[in-house]
């Protein structure tokens, strides 16, 4: 899977734009909108809080570090401790700090804007909205030509890869 971009400059053409992709048999978890503060979106589905934050990004960034971190002091602690035990208790420790280091990065990652999207804000303040698809990547083309074809101020914005399973 892909996430393509779409601007669009107004609620109408977006609700056009949403209802072709309706008919083509896209459900709403695969549709995303991004709008300016207090845009009323009616039926349009709202990007989530995983879309408009760097919360996913922050997390995997936690779990490495505090697994990093676990496993160097569950290393340490069997130095000191005198003896060396295989196994469990360091796996113990590397689990803890994977778990604290997802838990506090993907807070802190909450109050952080999606720094993938940083090249829309402007965009997006000055009234546009931003529509992302979650697309299988042989539709691509197709949908794209389509959606520009049929709703000329709309742009083609970009694409990024998908993590599996991540809406």
């Amino acid at each position: 899977m892909k996430r393509i971009y779409f601007l669009a400059p107004d609620i109408s053409t977006t609700e056009a734009i949403v209802e072709e992709l309706r008919n083509k048999g896209f459900e709403e978890n695969q549709i995303h909108i991004l709008a300016k503060r207090n845009t009323p979106l009616a039926s349009l589905p709202e990007a989530g809080i995983t879309i408009k934050t760097d919360f996913i990004s922050a997390l995997e960034r936690g779990a490495a570090l505090g697994g990093s971190a676990g496993l160097l002091a569950g290393v340490v602690a069997l130095r000191f401790a005198g003896f060396a035990i295989a196994g469990g208790p360091l796996l113990g420790v590397l689990f803890a700090g994977a778990t604290i280091g997802s838990l506090a990065a993907g807070l802190s990652g909450l109050s952080v804007g999606n720094s993938k999207l940083k090249q829309f804000e402007q965009a997006i303040e000055d009234g546009q909205l931003l529509i992302l698809l979650d697309i299988p990547r042989d539709q691509i083309e197709q949908v794209s030509d389509s959606i520009t074809k049929h709703h000329p101020k709309a742009e083609f914005d970009g694409i990024e890869p998908l993590l599996p399973n991540v809406h």
